[in-house]
């Protein structure tokens, strides 16, 4: 699904709200949760999971290309742990059903 896809979702489900308000509201949600990972805040949303920021060290790597080494700096990267509601709907669909459609192609 795509961020677009889920604006189409959520409009849908909210004839009262025009689909420009929708997406303003899609936007929002994205952007608080954006600025709160930036903060250095954990975002739990129960039921769904959970974002916090990792810190990773600074560390040598290798250019694949070359293979000459190269100084990776530390950074701050996004982490999400699924929630045990969101695990548990995933797994009640059977791995045939998945395999037999496109529910395994994210880009739909």
């Amino acid at each position: 699904m795509t961020k677009s896809g889920l604006i189409e979702a959520v409009a849908d489900r909210t004839p009262h709200i025009s689909k420009k308000d929708t997406e303003i509201v899609v936007n929002t949600i994205f952007e608080s949760m954006a600025e709160a990972l930036r903060g250095g805040h954990r975002i739990e949303i129960r039921g769904f999971g959970s974002f916090q920021v990792k810190i990773r060290e600074a560390r040598e790597g290798r250019n694949p290309k070359t293979g000459e080494p190269v100084h990776i700096s530390a950074k701050r990267t996004p982490f999400f742990k699924v929630g045990k509601e969101l695990k548990e709907m995933v797994d009640r669909v059977p791995l045939e059903a998945v395999e037999d459609s496109n529910l395994g192609d994210v880009s739909s």
